[in-house]
């Protein structure tokens, strides 16, 4: 990667241990990679050490501390990233060997967030994160974190409250709870109004990357930041989907997955995750181009388990198939399709496949209806899946045949018609 004077100079650390195979250990690291490039950093070289199990006070053995000091100080890092969450008292034994800014995988990802997020609600949730994960490595950190000024790790909401004492770090925190509070409160009476308008509701899910964005935007005609980068969406973005029978669907963008992900951060985005949990249908969008697409699908189906939401119906879309990497094998026990976001016609045929996947969960309907019932006709058209509509001029009603869902107050009314 070529110099650049806004890259901060970093140096990655990883321990691989016994219970971690060469290819996840050898992916894992690149994934880091890609995190550290993501957040304006330029990576120098990559420190990796097996070990049995990670070493509880300075995550690395001494002989590789060492090794890793005569590195810093010989291409003046300016960062060292380690690839694991570190414990307090690891962050604090490093410090005192390493001459360089010290972060973690869970720290480089809350900063990529902090440039991240857009609304009110994601940089709460960001700087919710940030505290507390500071909160119990502040102990005797108090010169260390006077010398940071700024760059990756130190970045968003959270900066200027680094070098704040427990107490006022705690007020914050339940400040930004009561903020966030009220702003659920808000979203969830916003959700139950979109339930009881029965609209039916579709998330995009997947691996950070995989072209969601991309294909929300044109799908639904929206704005929602896209960028070959790791974690380019931050806040959930919803807007309507018309289909071809003229149902109406609500479309969801949503943040990437991402392996190992920390627990701070799922619970600091749960509002996104809340928006894949409300979903009736899912599409699971995985990048075809990655050597790792398998990884990818895998990571996100067990996310989807531990969220206990692998039961909402799913369409695996198989994106960037103009670019398909040569090993690929399509491995998803749900209904498959195969796209590039960026061509019509596979967009076109995303929409049938969705428009299929809604027919498979609604009930047949045939109702006759009086030429005066114009608005419900009108109603018919957007809120079930109208197939056939014809108009007998002798006996002046029309004929409509198609598929409604069961529990949409509309069924009933069509009960009441057909009797």
């Amino acid at each position: 990667m070529e110099q650049n004077n806004d890259f901060e100079k970093v140096i990655l650390v990883g321990c691989q241990t016994s219970a971690v195979d060469d290819v996840r250990f050898q992916y894992s690291m690149e994934e880091l990679a890609s995190l550290t490039k993501t957040a304006k950093g330029n990576v120098l070289v990559s420190v990796a050490q097996k070990r049995e199990r990670i070493h509880p006070s300075t995550y690395i053995g001494k002989g590789k501390v060492e090794e890793l000091k005569a590195l810093v100080d010989e291409l003046e890092a300016d960062v060292v990233i380690f690839n694991h969450e570190l414990s307090p008292s690891q962050n604090r034994n490093l410090l005192r060997h390493l001459n360089a800014r010290i972060i973690d995988r869970t720290q480089l990802i809350l900063d990529i967030f902090a440039q991240r997020a857009r609304t009110k609600e994601g940089k709460l949730q960001v700087e919710l994160a940030q505290l507390r994960y500071l909160l119990p490595r502040l102990g005797g950190k108090g010169t260390e974190l006077s010398r940071l000024a700024g760059g990756i790790g130190t970045r968003g909401p959270g900066e200027t409250k680094l070098e704040s004492d427990r107490r006022h770090i705690r007020r914050r925190i339940d400040d930004i709870k009561t903020q966030l509070k009220v702003i659920v409160q808000h979203r969830d009476r916003y959700r139950e109004r979109r339930k009881k308008n029965k609209a039916f509701q579709i998330a995009l899910v997947g691996y950070t990357n995989a072209g969601k964005s991309t294909l929300f935007n044109r799908l639904a005609e929206a704005d929602s930041f896209e960028e070959n980068q790791l974690f380019a969406t931050l806040d959930p973005m919803t807007r309507k989907l018309i289909l071809p029978s003229g149902f109406t669907v609500l479309l969801t963008d949503t943040v990437g997955f991402i392996q190992d992900l920390p627990t701070t951060l799922i619970a600091a985005f749960r509002s996104t995750l809340e928006e894949v949990k409300e979903a009736d249908l899912l599409l699971h969008v995985v990048d075809m181009s990655n050597p790792d697409y398998f990884q990818h699908e895998k990571t996100v189906n067990e996310l989807l388990e531990d969220l206990q939401i692998q039961q909402i119906p799913q369409i695996t879309v198989y994106n960037k198939k103009d670019v398909q990497h040569p090993d690929f094998v399509p491995t998803a026990k749900t209904e498959t399709v195969f796209i590039s976001a960026f061509n019509k016609d596979d967009r076109e045929m995303l929409i049938l496949k969705i428009e299929e996947a809604l027919i498979g969960m609604m009930n047949y309907y045939q109702v006759t209806l009086p030429s005066s019932e114009g608005k419900l006709l009108s109603r018919l058209k957007n809120e079930t899946i109208l197939r056939e509509c014809t108009f007998d001029e002798e006996k002046q009603f029309y004929i409509c045949k198609g598929y409604a869902f069961k529990d949409h107050q509309i069924s009933g009314r069509l009960k009441e018609i057909s009797q």
